[in-house]
């Protein structure tokens, strides 16, 4: 609901009522005292509204009150409420995300029955209370993001129904106790970071048999690192007991010492395993092999040397692979490719030589490849065309060899491609002005040759262009003009000659970057000399001109003739039927380069239909599959969760099925964390389109249908056919939250549940659930106020989103 104004004094006459549920609205004022007379509420909830002044200590007259929800912005100022503490049924306390000020009130280890305090996202300071340690039936203690100081209580570590313990960001300081986990069996997640603690950690872990999360980066610990953490070979080992640890991240940056051959005992569950700028020496130990379920393995910023092992190979699910700037040599081998769902490999930095494996570039599913600053001598081979999905290509810094293959010219989802500093030679390929989605390309310091192509010229989404430092000669093409988005253009120290262009992007380059070449000329700007060019040469250009615009218009002609005649011919025969599985072609993933196959190009001849920014085109897949590609034509978007810039985008991903198809049929099922996640997904799309891209966009077709989601659940933003790209006196009235994002809000955040009725028996996990779709619904209704200026913006949208998800994760 959208309820506004303030709570009646009269309300407090409804002395019956057991259950009340007034959040996710606008209500403001403060809450009338005659609401102390509920002394059979047991259920109250208050989140997600604007209540002024400080939190009323007339709670403490409810004596039968059970659950007390008061998080996300309920309140503006004040303390803790002193009589809180008297509620001894109390099993749910919830003060999250207000602003909340002063202490932690000690008469909380009052309430006996505690089961879940949430009072994170505040500026509580001092220190945690002994006494929350007495209260024995807590399973979720959470006080993250607050400034709280001193130490954490010994007691808390005892009680021993504790599953979730979450200190992050404060600034506690002390030591842990020697058995962290002797009395905390239960416990699944333990967060530390962004703190000043130490003390003994590692080998009381081994009892943490439930342990599935253990957060302790980011400087959770300074001065210097105790024995007991700083030796890996027993903070590893004792870790071997946790086989549900799925989250590990020891990035400490202080630890100085080897990986273990123990590492190898970790949880075969294990997914993420983080150990960023420790200051790990030695080498990286073949057990670690061992992580057969791992997907993200990072040891960036170390000391490690000796080479890659090839137990590497047998880690098939691994997805994100890093080990840069650390002293790693000799060769990559061919057990790299073995990982055939590699998404991105990060060697850079390193001491790594010989040539790369030819295997490497047969690895489709790779993104990204960064490899720079090593010593590797070899040339880059024909096969990297194979690689139709790659975003990022850095050789930079190596002793790279050959010409560049014309192969490269398939690379079209690549937007940044740096192999400067190398020994590259000969020409540079024309196939690479087919790379339209390229924003950054340096050549530089390289022995290539020849003219700049002119496709080039067809690489709209150039931003970045360098090419100095090489043999580069002939002139420079003035269809280079036309890249409207180019920033940077460095062509200094080659063998041009002539005119410099002086339009387009051109206008705004400075005459350093043309510097060092042999006769360059044109704008006095450029530091250039004046060209000179003789009346014939100039007769003879405009007759060039002239003979050119003809021939372009009898081709022009004859081709809208031949597709006229086409159509009219296709149009009297019957289309052959086909039945195909819809969920057969909509789980198969087809890439960017057989679309354009199957289409011909996306030929005029294929064209069934089109409209504003969308067309509609039909084509056949090399296994005979028939299919109908909506494109959308987005010179103007880059963002991973909306469009590429650049390019035709006929969603070329693994799309399983639109998010209306989960939303309103019997046969599909949408969780709570996954639908937060898809809201989160769009809205950061929308964000990046309202806010951050220039000019900004307004989709006007936001709803389920046009929401798609691939294999791994994630959401993608989709039917561009009539957004619109606002000017700048547009932008402040347009870019404010359309109401369409409301909807989608609450068509996701409803799953058949109303919390009309307080039920005894009901969980916690109930309760929480119905608190984020009440504040996922708070959202929704903000964005489908009726008065644009009353529209929550998409920034302050995903902060929102964010925060709710980070309290769904920890409690």
């Amino acid at each position: 609901m959208d309820l506004i104004g303030k709570i009646p004094r009269e309300f407090g006459n409804l002395s019956f009522l057991v259950s009340l549920d007034l959040g996710s609205n606008n209500f403001q004022g403060n809450l009338p005292q005659e609401m102390a007379r509920f002394h059979r509420l047991k259920f109250l909830r208050l989140s997600v509204n604007n209540f002024y002044g400080k939190v009323p200590s007339w709670f403490g007259f409810l004596h039968q009150l059970q659950v007390l929800i008061l998080g996300n912005y309920s309140f503006a100022e004040g303390q803790i409420p002193k009589a809180i503490g008297t509620l001894v049924n109390l099993r749910v306390l919830n003060l999250g995300g207000n602003k909340l000020i002063g202490f932690i009130r000690t008469s909380l280890s009052n309430a006996s029955g505690l089961e879940t305090l949430e009072i994170s996202f505040n500026s509580l300071q001092g220190n945690i209370p002994e006494g929350i340690g007495n209260l024995h039936n807590m399973n979720c203690l959470s006080i993250h993001f607050n400034q709280l100081t001193g130490s954490i209580p010994f007691t808390i570590f005892n009680i021993s129904r504790i599953e979730v313990l979450s200190f992050t960001g404060n600034s506690l300081s002390g030591s842990l106790p020697n058995g962290i986990c002797n009395g905390l069996p239960m416990l699944k997640g333990l967060y530390l970071s962004r703190n000043k603690l130490h003390g003994h950690i590692s080998t009381s872990l081994s009892n943490c048999s439930q342990l599935q999360v253990l957060f302790l980066s980011e400087d959770c610990t300074t001065g210097e690192i105790p024995k007991q953490i700083s030796n890996l070979i027993d903070f590893l080992t004792s870790l071997s007991n946790c086989r549900n640890l799925t989250y590990l991240d020891i990035s400490l940056k202080l630890l100085n010492d080897m990986l273990p051959a123990s590492t190898g005992n970790l949880s075969t569950s294990l997914r993420t395993f983080f150990a960023i700028s420790c200051k790990i020496q030695g080498r990286i130990p073949d057990e670690v092999g061992n992580l057969s379920s791992l997907l993200d393995l990072r040891l960036s910023g170390n000391n490690l040397v000796g080479s890659i092992p090839t137990t590497i190979g047998n880690l098939r699910k691994l997805q994100h692979f890093d080990v840069t700037n650390n002293n790693i040599t000799r060769f990559i081998g061919d057990h790299i490719c073995k990982l055939q769902h590699l998404g991105d490999i990060y060697l850079g930095r390193n001491q790594l030589s010989g040539s790369l494996p030819n295997c490497l570039w047969n690895i489709t599913t790779l993104r990204e490849i960064l490899l720079d600053s090593n010593k590797l001598s070899s040339n880059i081979p024909p096969n990297l065309g194979n690689l139709h999905d790659l975003v990022v290509l850095d050789l930079l810094s190596n002793n790279m060899v050959g010409s560049l293959p014309s192969e490269i010219g398939n690379l079209k989802a690549v937007t940044k491609m740096d192999v400067s500093m190398n020994q590259f030679s000969n020409r540079i390929p024309r196939e690479i002005g087919g790379l339209q989605n390229l924003a950054h390309l340096s050549l530089r310091h390289n022995k290539l040759q020849g003219a700049i192509p002119d496709s080039m010229s067809n690489m709209i989404g150039l931003e970045f262009l360098d090419l100095s430092n090489n043999n580069i000669s002939g002139t420079i093409p003035m269809s280079l003009e036309k890249l409207q988005y180019l920033k940077y253009f460095n062509v200094s120290v080659n063998k041009f000659h002539g005119e410099i262009p002086s339009g387009g992007p051109f206008k705004n380059l400075s005459s350093q970057f043309f510097i060092h070449n042999e006769a360059l000329c044109g704008s006095s700007r450029f530091s250039v000399p004046p060209c000179h060019t003789s009346s014939k040469h100039r007769s003879n250009r405009k007759k060039f001109l002239l003979l050119f615009l003809l021939l372009t218009i009898a081709v022009v002609f004859f081709r809208m003739t031949f597709v006229l005649l086409r159509i009219r011919y296709r149009r009297g025969k019957s289309a052959p039927e086909l039945a195909v599985s819809l969920s057969t072609v909509a789980r198969e993933r087809i890439s960017y380069y057989e679309l354009l196959q199957a289409t011909d190009d996306l030929s005029e001849s294929n064209l069934i239909g089109s409209r504003s920014f969308g067309s509609v085109y039909k084509g056949i897949l090399k296994s005979g599959m028939s299919l109908q590609l909506k494109c959308s034509i987005c010179n103007w978007m880059r963002h991973s969760r909306v469009l590429i810039r650049n390019v035709k985008f006929c969603v070329a991903f693994a799309i399983v099925i639109s998010l209306d198809k989960y939303l309103y049929s019997h046969n599909y099922f949408l969780d709570i964390r996954q639908r937060l996640s898809i809201m989160l997904e769009v809205a950061c799309a929308l964000e990046y389109l309202h806010h951050r891209f220039t000019p900004p966009v307004i989709h006007y077709h936001l709803k389920p249908r046009n929401v798609l989601l691939d294999e791994d659940m994630v959401a993608h933003l989709s039917n561009f056919g009539i957004s619109k790209l606002l000017g700048e006196d547009e932008s402040d009235l347009y870019t404010k939250t359309l109401a369409t994002f409301g909807i989608l809000c609450q068509n996701m955040g409803l799953d058949g549940r109303k919390p009309n009725e307080f039920e005894g028996d009901a969980s916690l996990k109930q309760w929480k659930e119905l608190d984020v779709v009440a504040s996922i619904m708070k959202i929704a209704l903000d964005c489908c106020a009726e008065s644009p200026a009353r529209r929550t913006n998409m920034k302050d949208v995903v902060g929102m989103l964010q925060k709710i998800m980070i309290q769904f994760l920890v409690c």
